[in-house]
């Protein structure tokens, strides 16, 4: 019984694995084969994708006109990836940038003592 589940789940990973249509490398009709991507929106990911790669599902929903949150999550249900990545609609949070401390002030008490 459990082999039979972990074969039925492997077909199901490998099924889902060439359904997969690849924002950085479909071509046009490949990017149309995807359920709610239309010639214009595929021409507008094509047209982008000249400019550059997209980094991520974050950088297409910031250069592709047409393409939200919400959209982004219909089309990666739906099979289509960035950089091999599904849709994830929690935020990314860069990393804080270290700066060196400030240096230290003298109080208040101090500048009045050297006076």
């Amino acid at each position: 019984m459990l082999k039979k589940a972990l074969a039925a789940l492997a077909t199901l990973f490998a099924a889902s694995a060439l359904l997969a249509v690849e924002a950085n490398t479909a071509t046009q009709a490949d990017l149309e084969t995807v359920e709610g991507v239309g010639p214009t929106l595929s021409a507008a990911i094509l047209d982008e994708r000249t400019k550059g790669e997209f980094k991520n599902w974050n950088d297409l929903l910031r250069r592709v006109r047409g393409v939200g949150d919400r959209s982004a999550a219909k089309l990666s249900a739906r099979g289509m990836t960035v950089n091999g990545e599904a849709y994830d609609p929690a935020p990314r949070v860069e990393p804080a940038k270290t700066s060196a401390p400030a240096p230290a002030r003298p109080s208040a008490g101090a500048s009045a003592a050297r006076k």
